[in-house]
């Protein structure tokens, strides 16, 4: 079995959840097509994001491209969400990296790429909303070039720029000419141009994850939510090895917990599972003393502050003590 751990990653508004969608739509696991504005996206789940309109926490969604499982990881845009960007850069194989046509390259971008070339995170960008008026595509190669990567490869021209009907033409594919260059596609998550483009050839550019199932258990814990009645769920990762329902598995030195159910993710659904194998990820019950960056089994690399710490902090105290 082949995995790719795929995030999502942008400045605000850039379209990353409507990429989401279209992705998962055209994959076939989805009917159609969700809206942020409307709020029914699928990843957007919490009444917060409906509400805003933004995404706050990441989330995971699963397709499948021939024999390659894609596991899809969309993260806020936010910057005052970065840290849940941050909890995910150790569980990804690669990276799109989505940039409106409109507005360029913008703050957060330029964090975000400098974050994934330090990491050696393999990045794929995608400019998105060429069919916006105002959109831009070969001056913003330009930009890309200066602001982000000089070695950027265009993997393809755009017709009708700023038009309903404006369009992606691939060129024909080379993975030579990849080699320590930045692939750009360009298209429109909301009319779907290019989309298709980008979805044939991620399992081609991107570094995929062989299955090592038959190796002793490595796991990451990177996101932990909360059920209805306040029992953990912890996110995982799964670098090696296989966890069971019912594994008593270690995630310190001096303790083991019982994982009691485990949720995978499967064609856009989250399936109930007996196990979770090397490559994939999923959701894990009953380890409620499991913290963020917690690894089960052998350790992995240690999670690391990946963002440079904000300049300008604010301490918040009461005027008056309660002194009860």
């Amino acid at each position: 079995m082949k995995f790719l751990n795929l995030g999502i990653l942008a400045h605000v508004d850039a379209g990353k959840t409507s990429l989401t969608e279209r992705l998962l739509f055209n994959a076939g696991v989805i009917s159609q097509i969700g809206s942020v504005d409307a709020g029914n996206t699928q990843t957007d789940s919490l009444a917060l994001e409906q509400q805003r309109g933004i995404t706050i926490k990441t989330a995971a969604a699963s397709f499948a491209i021939g024999d390659t499982t894609i596991n899809l990881l969309d993260t806020p845009g936010h910057p005052d969400f970065i840290a849940e960007v941050e909890r995910i850069l150790d569980v990804l194989d690669g990276a799109i990296l989505v940039i409106s046509a409109v507005e360029g390259v913008q703050a957060q971008t330029r964090i975000l790429m400098r974050t994934l070339q330090r990491l050696k995170i393999p990045v794929v960008i995608f400019v998105n909303k060429i069919d916006r008026p105002g959109a831009r595509y070969d001056k913003l190669l330009d930009d890309i070039a200066q602001k982000l990567t000089p070695n950027v490869s265009p993997m393809g021209k755009v017709i009708n720029i700023g038009k309903p009907a404006a369009n992606f033409v691939p060129y024909p594919f080379d993975k030579k000419q990849l080699t320590d260059s930045c692939p750009v596609f360009a298209g429109s998550a909301i009319t779907g141009a290019g989309v298709k483009h980008l979805l044939a050839n991620l399992a081609k550019i991107l570094p995929l994850t062989v299955s090592k199932a038959n190796e002793p258990c490595s796991a990451l814990i990177f996101k932990i939510d909360r059920s209805i009645n306040g029992e953990k769920i912890a996110f995982v990762r799964m670098f090696s090895g296989v966890i069971n329902t019912r594994d008593f598995v270690k995630t310190s030195e001096t303790r083991q917990e019982k994982v009691t159910a485990i949720d995978t993710f499967e064609q856009g659904k989250v399936t109930r599972s007996n196990q979770i194998t090397a490559g994939q990820i999923g959701k894990l019950w009953g380890l409620n003393k499991i913290k963020i960056g917690d690894s089960i089994g052998i350790a992995t690399k240690a999670q690391r502050r990946h963002f440079t710490p904000p300049m300008l902090e604010t301490i918040v105290q009461p005027a008056k003590a309660d002194k009860k």
